[in-house]
């Protein structure tokens, strides 16, 4: 149990990512001093919305460079805070052209430096890690390894490697060694969050994050001919940013966390979007056939033994333990889907 006092400041990693800024922005409104790391203090455009939020709130924000893979990164950021939110890491499925350099490096010693930074930092009590549903099961055909068809927090992705699923890979093997570090010691403790597909407004208006070039694909017709019959566990990303502040400062907090609001397929997402915004934009009507989808995968990024493992599966999860222990009430799909495309229109992403 520990118990962090708010007047100290409270470090965010990657805090001009699409879930961070959420972050940053809930404690600058909560009054708190906020250090952020991003990689380039010169980028002033993808800060611009950070400085924004402290102009506007209570609250107090310093803004630090910091690289995942530099050793030392995160100490001088790191200085008086007793909690320590860690989101910082590469989120993409497709295009990854070198696993090792580009996801699995990055999401590992980038997490290793910042447990390093603790280790020297007398201050820190909490670090809440970002990991993913990910590092729980790796394929939808695991649920057929769980007890009662459906995930929760006692389950690890025993099935993807650098080849396969290389980005469930990275966070598995992140995840794995902050728990390794974490018992070598008993100053500071760790909470896990584990989201699913993170949706819902972004807070600026760029588009490099995985989830919202997805839902611009969606309306942008890339998926006008059909989209696979894929199941995924959807969160919203207001939800998950105030699961991290609560993993944060509810002492008793601890454990790894599910968050999950509801399974929905592509198409169900497409149909949410066509009933607010009608056919004004070319959403798909139908699903691909598994077949037909295997034999033009590749061309959408994806490998043939993706689909074996994932098209037409169904999947379960047990969110119970995230509205247990940190007190979370989810954000209908629905309202979720219907937000973030709306932000989407309002930021002119679509051309």
């Amino acid at each position: 149990m520990r118990e962090i006092d708010k007047g100290r400041p409270v470090l965010v990693t990657g805090g001009s990512g699409y879930l961070a800024s959420w972050i940053v922005k809930m404690l600058l409104d909560d009054s708190l001093h906020v250090h952020a790391t991003v990689r380039n203090l010169e980028n002033t455009i993808a800060m611009a919305h950070l400085e924004r939020f402290a102009e506007t709130s209570r609250g107090k924000l310093d803004l630090y460079p910091a690289d995942l893979l530099a050793p030392g990164s995160f100490d001088a950021p790191m200085q008086d805070c007793e909690l320590v939110i860690h989101t910082a890491s590469p989120f993409f499925l497709t295009g990854i052209k070198n696993a090792e350099e580009e996801l699995i490096r990055p999401a590992k010693e980038g997490t290793t430096n910042v447990l390093e930074a603790a280790q020297k930092n007398s201050s820190v009590k909490r670090i809440v890690l970002t990991s993913s549903v990910y590092a729980v099961y790796g394929d939808n055909t695991d649920l057929a390894l769980t007890e009662n068809d459906r995930f929760t927090e006692n389950e690890w992705n025993l099935t993807s490697n650098a080849r396969h699923q290389p980005y469930a890979y990275a966070k598995t093997l992140a995840e794995k060694e902050a728990w390794i570090v974490t018992q070598t010691q008993d100053r500071w403790d760790l909470v896990v969050i584990n989201p699913g597909w993170v949706l819902g407004p972004s807070l600026s208006p760029r588009t490099d994050s995985t989830s919202i070039r997805e839902m611009i694909a969606l309306g942008r017709g890339d998926y006008k001919s059909g989209v696979p019959k894929l199941w995924m566990g959807v969160v919203d990303v207001r939800d998950v940013a105030a699961a991290h502040i609560a993993a944060g400062f509810t002492p008793e907090a601890s454990g790894r966390h599910i968050l999950v609001s509801e399974e929905r397929t592509l198409l169900e997402i497409a149909a949410i979007l066509r009933k607010h915004f009608g056919d004004r934009y070319p959403f798909p009507r139908r699903e691909v056939p598994k077949f037909l989808f295997w034999l033009v995968a590749p061309l959408y990024g994806h490998t043939r033994r993706f689909v074996r493992r994932n098209v037409g599966i169904p999947i379960k999860f047990d969110n119970a333990y995230s509205t247990s222990d940190l007190k979370i009430t989810y954000t209908p799909v629905e309202e979720t889907i219907k937000a973030h495309f709306q932000q989407i229109i309002d930021d002119g992403l679509l051309g």
